[in-house]
Parts: C-alpha cells; sequence; structure tokens
C-alpha cells in the first residue's frame, strides 16, 4: 500500500540523515511515538507533516513513495523542495 512505501521510505532517508525518531520527532516538533508510528504504517500522515518531515530530511516530498531503491540520487541535503 501507499502508506507502506511512505513507511518504508520515512525509515530509510531518516537512517540515512543518521536520525533518530527522537532526533526526527523533535525537529519536526511531533512526539517520538509518532515517528515511530508512522515508520509502522500505524497512522497516516497528513499532507502537512509529510511536508515538515521532508523539510527535516531534506529531501523532496515525491520521494517518500519512490519503490525500492529509490534513496541514492533523491536525498538533496539542503535542496529546495
Amino acid at each position: 500500500s501507499l502508506r507502506d512505501v511512505f513507511a518504508r521510505n520515512l525509515r530509510r532517508y531518516r537512517l540515512a540523515a543518521q536520525l533518530s525518531q527522537e532526533a526526527l520527532a523533535h525537529e519536526a516538533g511531533v512526539d517520538r511515538t509518532y515517528i515511530s508510528a508512522l515508520e509502522r504504517s500505524g497512522y497516516s500522515a497528513s499532507i502537512d507533516m509529510i511536508e515538515r518531515l521532508a523539510a527535516v530530511l531534506a529531501i523532496a516530498r515525491i520521494f517518500y513513495w519512490s519503490g525500492e531503491g529509490a534513496l541514492s540520487a533523491e536525498v538533496r541535503s539542503g535542496a529546495e523542495h
């Protein structure tokens, strides 16, 4: 499902950015348990939350829905979204 793809990619991008769930949550202004639930497909993220997470992770929002192996070229440190 799209939620599962988002969950996998959120975790992948968070790890690539070398952030803990707690650090990502702090930067995005949410609780760590919310990040955990997103990564487990427990919750659906709003468009506004996707935008906040993408800003913290410095990625283009569209790459949350890219398939397997999408990480390599899409992590864009400091890039405009």
